[in-house]
């Protein structure tokens, strides 16, 4: 038969192997303690009739205790699972909590409650980006950090090397029969054919640029051509008045004649007298001269 009050006299002042003494007092490390504190109300073994609520991998489990089934420790605790709902959850507390102590009921909510609390923490905590700090054994920076300086030195040396053995080939110091590996030769025939490969496509790409050239190289010959466009539409004219007089003294079948002539001699023929330009020149002494020039 089980006593609560003898329980607790031998849990408190004799031995107990869940109770831990500080400084500030004494806790319970009892998985089922619904307040984490060493005392008469809220011990789970000292009391036939208990109640708690725990975690299972995020869901939370109202635990009940009664004394009917005391007498069989493999079916001592009744589990109610609880909904993600914090109200629905307290509504369910309420429920199969109806008829118990006060202060069970009381904490059992105040318990959900950090619960609920913590668990929302948590999620934030896991989306939340974070550095993860990692240690890294001096051993094996310095091993790293003497494979780097090795490595950079053979690249180096590999790289000089191959740079004096083009020059020696491009020089001809071997003769004409040369013993190296096929692979360097083609990386190196590969990189000549990119080289000229990029030249033809800036050539290509390079547009051809637009220049702006002036009419006349020297100004002053445009203007002296104005100069002389009157002279020569007053020579045209002048040289049309003979004709016309010869023209009527001519006989019929000579006008006949010139009738029959295509219109292209005669348009070369005036494009031949509007070509004469009177040019005059001063002298120093005075004498005014007057020549004329054909083109």
């Amino acid at each position: 038969m089980q006593h609560d009050d003898v329980i607790w006299q031998v849990i408190r002042h004799n031995h107990c192997s869940f109770m831990s003494k500080i400084v500030t007092g004494n806790f319970c490390r009892n998985p089922y303690n619904v307040t984490g504190i060493c005392n008469r109300s809220s011990c789970p073994l000292a009391n036939s009739r208990y109640a708690t609520i725990r975690d299972h991998e995020g869901v939370f489990y109202l635990y009940m205790k009664t004394i009917e089934r005391a007498h069989k420790p493999n079916d001592l605790w009744e589990r109610v699972k609880l909904p993600r709902n914090y109200e629905k959850a307290l509504e369910l507390i309420d429920k199969h909590l109806q008829y118990w102590p006060k202060f069970l009921v009381h904490k059992n909510k105040q318990r959900l409650t950090k619960m609920t609390q913590y668990r929302i923490r948590m999620r934030k905590l896991v989306l939340k980006v974070r550095e993860k700090i990692v240690t890294m054994p001096r051993k094996q920076q310095k091993r790293e950090a003497r494979r780097e300086e090795k490595a950079e030195k053979a690249a180096v040396l590999e790289k000089s090397i191959e740079k004096e053995l083009l020059e020696r080939l491009k020089k001809g110091v071997y003769g004409d029969i040369y013993n190296y590996p096929v692979e360097a030769y083609d990386n190196i025939l590969n990189m000549e054919e990119m080289k000229v490969a990029d030249v033809e496509e800036e050539e290509e790409e390079e547009e051809p640029e637009i220049e702006y050239v002036e009419g006349y190289d020297d100004p002053e010959e445009g203007e002296d051509m104005e100069d002389f466009g009157g002279f020569v539409q007053g020579d045209s004219f002048s040289d049309e008045e003979p004709d016309e007089i010869s023209d009527d003294e001519e006989d019929p079948s000579s006008k006949r004649k010139r009738k029959d002539k295509p219109k292209g001699d005669a348009l070369h023929s005036r494009s031949r007298r509007q070509g004469r330009v009177l040019i005059e020149v001063e002298h120093d002494d005075g004498v005014g001269e007057r020549h004329e020039a054909r083109h």
